[in-house]
């Protein structure tokens, strides 16, 4: 199985070039097209029962796509919803954590679930996360273009929550406000962070979904009237 990651770094979409025999997993939705040698099949996300909850509750598919190389090779397309890069992961034995709604695709073999408490998701106290653990290859997407940031051990760096694409399971971290006090909370604009403390790569993201939305908000009430 070859991969390649084209149109990067805001409009990118993955490219799977499988031979006969192999299967590939993406989230769903994912899928732009494929050659007719490859067969789709809907599966639950593996997340286990209350995982499937959180991740219903989180927004998270509950569902995944499972391409199969069934009547020879054949190539596969997979683009996310949003604009953004693609970057790609090789896990050996290891654990990373991504944000809700970073994962695109990945090997049938790696293990989903998710972390963070519903109570935290509703009150907006906590992170919700997707856990993907295993050997294989991941593919998970931004909003923007992505960027990286290497911390030694024991080195703390602070993300604003709606930043953070990954991070591997050797990064510990904090969730706290971004500015001390009431006052400066209103007036900075600034929500939750992550105060993270190394060894580990951070993956961060230019772009925040939620802030993006914000921007659009009058456009489309006013688009209502």
């Amino acid at each position: 199985m070859k991969f390649s990651i084209e149109y990067s770094p805001v409009y990118s979409m993955l490219r799977v070039d499988m031979q006969q025999g192999e299967q590939f997993r993406g989230e769903s939705g994912a899928m732009v097209s494929m050659s007719p040698t490859i067969e789709l099949e809907a599966t639950s996300s593996g997340k286990g029962i209350l995982g499937t909850l959180k991740a219903a509750v989180g927004g998270e598919s509950l569902f995944a796509s499972l391409f199969s190389a069934v009547h020879g090779n054949g190539e596969l397309i997979l683009a996310p919803s949003a604009p953004g890069d693609i970057v790609q992961l090789d896990l050996r034995n290891e654990t990373w954590f991504a944000q809700s709604g970073a994962y695109l695709a990945g090997d049938p073999s790696l293990t989903l679930d998710t972390q963070g408490s519903i109570k935290a998701l509703i009150s907006g106290e906590g992170l919700f996360l997707s856990k993907i653990s295993g050997t294989g290859t991941l593919f998970l997407n931004s909003f923007g273009a992505i960027y990286t940031k290497d911390l030694q051990p024991g080195e703390r760096y602070i993300v604003d929550t709606g930043h953070i694409v990954a991070f591997p399971s050797t990064v510990t971290y904090t969730i706290r406000k971004a500015a001390r006090g009431l006052f400066s909370t209103i007036a900075s604009g600034e929500g939750l962070v992550c105060e993270f403390m190394g060894p580990g790569r951070l993956y961060m993201q230019t772009r925040n979904v939620s802030a993006f939305a914000r921007m659009l908000q009058p456009f489309v009430a006013n688009s209502g009237s």
